[in-house]
């Protein structure tokens, strides 16, 4: 008896246990249903922007060199002798104008040489006129004759007259060539400038085309500087650029330290050399310094020229400078954080009802934080600064004051939580 009523209160446990389970699911069921009928809120994710401002720029290019002599040549002796005189410019560093005597080769064989190439002249030069004389009286002789035949060429002795007068012309070349060889017994400086390094002294004999040294002008500085395309799209130059008169160069402002003290020089871009490096893929562009040592040496805090007697520095052939070109001005050009830009050349415009709008911009320069842009947006215009994962056309936003106080640590985080329900409540901007 005890059995079957433990029996039948283990049926009747087991039902019950049953009906309560399916009377939960029911209720569970009926809060799902609650629960999916509920709409999410949808909140505008928060947007720093900045305001455009258009304005004139001036895109620079930055560029390094070093600074060479426009000519550096080897000084040599065009004839062979004894070196018998130096000039006290004529050393290591040593500063000369064009036309200075740096070196004197004995003369003595090319004084007597001149002087018997003139005695040869007078020689052939009156034969010459002895035989006009004669070629003259030849034809006088036949005309007195009253033949009718034509005079041969002896007998007006014309091939005796040809030959003096081409004597006298080969002893003119003579006395030219050894006047010229007198004259280079004196070498002069071919231009202003300075001496690299003297290889010849006083009592050394110099072979013709022996080397004397090395010197180099100092008129004109060059420096070579490396430019990639997007500088030459700053500058506006093509890659042929050869500077005229009615298109100069842009200038450049040159740079460097020396003994602990910044120095500038100003100078312009004269040329390109018109090919493209293979090994760099880049262009290399002159630019020049007119007198270098002189009027143009490092310009002084007031921008005036200092000369090397006045404290000055002259822009000195081998040192390393940084160069500063100036670029394209534009008039209404719009400077944007690099944070802006969205793919190659599009940003987001924030318009009246706080909706993103794309715009499609033209790039003219861009560095590791800004771009700038000369088209594509307006003055005024409300620009989308953070950045935007999954921004599309017409996505509501929550724009952030620039001009705002800043927010508090604990303010900022929750706009950043904001942000981030918001855009993965839309779909839209996260």
């Amino acid at each position: 008896m005890l059995r079957k009523l433990a029996t039948i209160a283990g049926t009747l446990g087991a039902i019950a246990i049953v009906i309560v389970g399916a009377a939960g699911i029911v209720l569970m069921g009926q809060l799902r249903s609650d629960l999916e009928r509920e709409e999410p809120e949808v909140i505008a994710p928060t947007v720093f922007y900045t305001i455009a401002r258009a304005e004139p720029v001036t895109l620079d290019v930055s560029s390094q060199g070093e600074v060479r002599p426009r000519t550096d040549i080897s000084l040599t002796a065009q004839v062979a002798g004894r070196v018998v005189a130096v000039s006290d410019k004529f050393v290591n560093g040593g500063a000369f104008e064009k036309g200075d005597i740096l070196v004197r080769i004995e003369d003595t064989d090319y004084r007597a040489a001149a002087a018997t190439a003139r005695a040869r002249v007078a020689q052939t030069e009156q034969a010459l006129r002895r035989e006009e004389a004669e070629a003259a009286l030849a034809r006088e002789d036949f005309e007195d004759l009253g033949l009718d035949d034509d005079p041969t060429e002896l007998t007006l002795r014309i091939p005796q007259l040809a030959q003096a007068r081409a004597d006298y012309e080969a002893a003119q070349a003579e006395r030219r060539a050894a006047e010229i060889n007198l004259q280079r017994t004196v070498i002069r400086a071919p231009f202003k400038g300075r001496v690299r390094e003297r290889l010849a002294g006083v009592g050394q004999f110099a072979g013709a085309g022996a080397e004397l040294g090395r010197i180099f002008s100092t008129d004109i500085a060059e420096i070579r500087l490396p430019l990639n395309d997007n500088d030459l799209a700053k500058l506006g130059i093509p890659i042929d650029f050869s500077e005229s008169k009615d298109n100069p160069g842009p200038k450049v402002e040159l740079s460097a330290v020396i003994a602990g003290e910044f120095h500038r020089w100003e100078g312009r871009i004269a040329r390109s050399q018109g090919a493209i490096d293979a090994a760099t893929r880049q262009v290399f562009v002159i630019a020049v310094v007119e007198d270098p040592y002189g009027a143009g040496a490092s310009r002084g805090p007031d921008g005036a020229s200092d000369s090397p007697s006045n404290g000055g520095a002259p822009l000195a052939m081998g040192l390393f400078v940084d160069a500063s070109i100036r670029g394209r001005p534009y008039e209404n050009a719009v400077i944007l954080p690099r944070a802006a830009l969205h793919g190659s050349d599009q940003v987001y415009v924030i318009d009246e009802a706080d909706t993103l709008r794309a715009r499609t911009v033209t790039i003219v320069s861009s560095d590791r934080d800004t771009i700038t842009v000369s088209a594509g947006v307006s003055d005024g215009e409300r620009i989308a600064a953070s950045p935007l994962r999954g921004a599309r056309d017409g996505s509501p936003v929550t724009p952030i004051d620039p001009d705002a106080p800043p927010a508090s640590s604990s303010s900022v985080a929750d706009l950043g939580a904001e942000s981030e329900r918001g855009g993965d409540s839309s779909g839209g901007v996260q």
